[in-house]
């Protein structure tokens, strides 16, 4: 895929943007294109709440909460920023599929974003940010699949860990 300018990723912290990160840092390199880093945040009750707060302090803490979760994801991803990417951070107060769309402007970018888990309550009560991204980006979006082992954690060994804990709770009369 030729004429990529930049490769955008959406991150938030979870494990399917750790993986997105990950996978938008192997394009950058391919590529050798900057890598831009979008971490969307919303204030606790939405903008409405943003707009009735006067309190210029509490504001900066929530932004500064966002950048904090987006250093937190370098650091559980890769260990930190890597040195051979040039790499952008931004934080936008949005919706994360709108700031996506928003940043990723150029029909010439490759917007990364976890896909996501595919569980049925997942999709009726979340915004699917990958499915808006698909609909409303100028450019290509690369959807990276959840890893297999945070699918097996999901489907498989965490209700056999809280099965053992509940035996052992039992044992113990707790």
């Amino acid at each position: 895929m030729d004429g990529v300018g930049r490769v955008v990723v959406g991150v938030d912290g979870s494990v399917g943007s750790l993986q997105a990160l990950r996978r938008a840092v192997t394009e950058a390199r391919m590529r050798s294109v900057p890598l831009v880093a979008v971490i969307a945040w919303t204030a606790p009750g939405g903008e409405a709440a943003y707009r009735r707060t006067f309190d210029v302090q509490l504001k900066r803490l929530w932004e500064q909460g966002a950048w904090e979760r987006l250093a937190r994801a370098w650091d559980e991803a890769l260990g930190g920023i890597p040195d051979d990417v040039d790499v952008r951070q931004v934080a936008v107060r949005a919706d994360a599929g709108k700031a996506l769309v928003c940043v990723a402007d150029d029909e010439n970018d490759l917007m990364v974003i976890g896909a996501g888990r595919r569980s049925l309550w997942r999709r009726a009560f979340i915004p699917l940010v990958p499915r808006y991204c698909a609909a409303h980006a100028r450019c290509t979006v690369l959807l990276v699949p959840p890893s297999p082992l945070s699918q097996q954690m999901d489907h498989g060994m965490l209700p056999r860990l809280l099965r053992r804990r509940r035996a052992v709770n039992d044992l113990v009369g707790h």
